[in-house]
């Protein structure tokens, strides 16, 4: 019987504090993956930043989140090209073969008018996509003609 009443009071005395303690649900970071992405739609470069920024700080070695807040940076009203630049060459140095980094470093470089190291991100594009059709490539050399049709 007091193995019984003993085993009541541990069972109720977990079930009651748990119940106390308020529950704090923390976005995984798929969710906050997901809402960078949502909020770069939005072009709400804030929420982008935070998001990717909290990403990174749970898992510095995730390249997409690097690759994204490097986005936010430039996109922004007043591009911070050096935050950019830093975020976008973590993400290559953690995965040399990421497409979206290579794309839109080089489109960075377009916005610092380095159009040469915009063609070196686009020749490795070539390199990785094994073709000159792929999504990243073809926005990129979009990119570079329209800088160079507007800076002749």
């Amino acid at each position: 019987m007091k193995t019984q009443l003993l085993l009541w009071v541990l069972l109720c005395a977990g079930v009651c504090q748990a119940a106390d303690v308020p529950v704090m649900n923390v976005p995984t970071v798929n969710q906050r993956m997901k809402a960078a992405r949502e909020a770069i739609a939005k072009s709400d470069w804030r929420i982008a930043k935070y998001e990717t920024g909290k990403v990174i700080a749970d898992e510095p070695g995730h390249a997409d989140a690097h690759n994204l807040l490097a986005y936010a940076y430039r996109k922004q009203s007043q591009p911070d090209l050096a935050r950019a630049f830093e975020h976008y060459k973590i993400a290559l140095q953690l995965n040399p073969q990421h497409k979206g980094a290579h794309e839109y470093i080089g489109e960075a470089y377009l916005l610092d008018h380095k159009p040469e190291m915009a063609e070196h991100h686009l020749a490795a594009l070539e390199q990785i996509c094994g073709n000159r059709v792929c999504e990243e490539y073809l926005d990129l050399a979009h990119a570079l003609a329209a800088y160079r049709k507007a800076k002749p």
